[in-house]
């Protein structure tokens, strides 16, 4: 019966159907988020490196631990890891779709946290840093320089000083990645050399950090300070 009368007044249905999408675009604006489903599992990236190891050797060393450590957590579907011959070492957690993200990554956390004896040293002084992350990229941004009067180091140590701060703090951004250098000293190593003196590139790293420090020398010609709390300093004073 309605299917006929509708046929009879293609005009009234037509009418009908535009009002409908015009409500269902009015509704869909003061939706909620929270309203639509989570579809992308959540995923906690973990992040190491470990200076002058090959690959082989950051999985190894780094790898097994934490992969060993974190293997198991609650809600985990499964991982995925990367070791690259610069030292740099990635684990993908994925959890189950629905899991609450923040609290996925304060439970890797405290895995990695396990397994921290077990690495090396300087992995430990490096960092090992864990985030949420999205299987997916959402989108690149180039930075340029239009009179060709700055290099491609200058502005990828641009972008990391001035953009990635700006563009972390934008709600939902899971993480954002530089791809370029960043400022710094680069020592290049003979390896010759280095086998012929008997050393190993963390003898060397090792004594450019004992002559890098930055030590408090206080003020030149400024007037002395006295905390006269101190029992020290009232000793000396009552005596003087």
């Amino acid at each position: 019966m309605f299917s006929k009368f509708f046929i009879r007044r293609p005009r009234f249905a037509i009418v009908i159907s535009l009002v409908l999408i015009i409500a269902g675009i009015l509704c869909a604006r003061s939706l909620p988020i929270k309203q639509y489903p989570n579809i992308a599992p959540p995923q906690i990236m973990v992040r190491a490196s470990y200076p002058g190891a090959d690959a082989q050797t950051v999985a190894n060393t780094v790898g097994i631990p934490l992969e060993e450590a974190i293997n198991g957590v609650e809600n985990m579907l499964y991982m995925n890891s990367t070791s690259s011959n610069n030292g740099a070492y990635n684990l993908v957690v994925t959890f189950e779709t629905g899991t609450n993200s923040d609290m996925a990554l304060v439970k890797v956390q405290n895995k990695i946290n396990q397994a921290v004896a077990q690495l090396p040293s300087i992995v430990n002084q490096m960092g090992i840093t864990a985030m949420v992350s999205f299987s997916n990229t959402l989108g690149f941004v180039a930075v340029i320089s239009p009179n060709k009067t700055r290099d491609a180091l200058f502005l990828s140590d641009y972008a990391i000083n001035n953009v990635v701060n700006a563009m972390k703090r934008i709600p939902g951004m899971g993480s954002v990645n530089v791809m370029g250098a960043k400022y710094s000293i680069r020592i290049w190593l003979d390896p010759d050399k280095l086998a012929g003196m008997n050393m190993s590139p963390y003898d060397v790293s090792s004594a450019i950090q004992s002559q890098n420090k930055q030590a408090a020398l206080g003020s030149v010609g400024a007037s002395p300070r006295y905390d006269f709390n101190s029992p020290i300093v009232y000793s000396l004073v009552a005596r003087g």
